[in-house]
């Protein structure tokens, strides 16, 4: 019998910040393997395709947290990507209060889904609560510092990206 603890962290990681890499950290106090699902999510419009985000989460996070976990993209219903990968807990980040509401709704439609997979809430580090991916974005398209909110290869292959882009 296997008694792994499998937890899934799902997201965009458009890109993967250091408030990403501060839930992983402490997850794998949690569980004892972290998939990292890299959703394709339609409904948004990312800046980096799918597999270069697999592959800036993997860079960034391999070599602090070594086998005990993986990184997959996903384009199906999380519980599906839960399921499929075995899990028994689903790990979230929360930056703030106005994030629960949305948080808890799907945990309840999750528990629907699978009443054998739990959610577990992560409140983000107090140096961590503030950065979202969407602002790191913004910060670096108007040409601010974000070197504290993601490492210098995600800065330099997000200005290179926004640089390709406006051009």
């Amino acid at each position: 019998m296997n008694d792994m603890r499998i937890g899934v962290y799902p997201g965009t990681f458009d890109p993967i910040t250091s408030g990403h890499t501060d839930i992983v950290k402490r997850a794998l106090r949690v569980v004892d393997h972290l998939v990292i699902g890299v959703a394709v999510n339609t409904g948004k419009s990312p800046l980096f395709n799918v597999d270069e985000r697999v592959d800036m989460v993997m860079k960034e996070l391999k070599p602090i947290c070594g086998d005990r976990i993986s990184v997959r993209n996903f384009d199906n219903l999380l519980m599906h990507f839960v399921e499929e990968v075995q899990a028994s807990i689903i790990i979230r980040g929360l930056r703030a209060l106005s994030y629960f509401e949305y948080e808890f709704q799907m945990t309840g439609m999750n528990a629907r889904l699978n009443n054998n997979v739990e959610t577990v809430f992560l409140m983000a580090s107090e140096n961590h609560q503030f950065i979202a991916s969407k602002l790191v974005k913004e910060i670096a398209a108007l040409g601010g510092d974000i070197s504290s909110f993601v490492s210098p290869e995600i800065s330099a292959s997000l200005i290179k990206r926004i640089k390709s882009k406006n051009s």
